[in-house]
């Protein structure tokens, strides 16, 4: 798992978000095994305890689950998947209109220009792959 750390967000919220951003993109699957706390933080080059309290903290968000002596895995629930997406795209979508706000955008010329290179984006991509 490769993940820069900032310095302004504690780390154990770093890597929950790490977290929703793979379950929101589909790079987790819902039931997918992840790894222990101890090898998450021996990949992630953190403290055991952090990735403890990532642990926790995600399992009483529903992001993960752990039955008895098995490995924890992602949540296999729809609903906390959407929520997980949501969540991330109106963080991106509060971020953007924050900064747009500033400089006095009309609504209607910001809607062009973000579907204009929304489009334009997805057609780089697809040439890329």
């Amino acid at each position: 798992m490769n993940i820069k750390f900032n310095n302004r967000d504690p780390v154990y919220v770093q890597v929950i978000r790490h977290f929703k951003e793979q379950i929101a993109t589909g790079n987790f699957e819902p039931g997918q095994e992840i790894p222990s706390r101890r090898e998450l933080a021996n990949q992630m080059k953190i403290n055991p305890n952090t990735a403890q309290r990532a642990y926790k903290e995600m399992e009483e968000q529903g992001l993960i689950f752990t039955e008895r002596n098995l490995p924890s895995r992602i949540t296999n629930n729809a609903d906390v998947i959407k929520a997980v997406r949501e969540e991330l795209i109106l963080e991106a979508v509060h971020s953007f209109i924050a900064s747009v706000q500033t400089i006095n955008v009309p609504l209607d010329e910001v809607l062009h220009l973000v579907k204009e290179n929304y489009e334009k984006r997805l057609e780089e991509q697809e040439g890329e792959a």
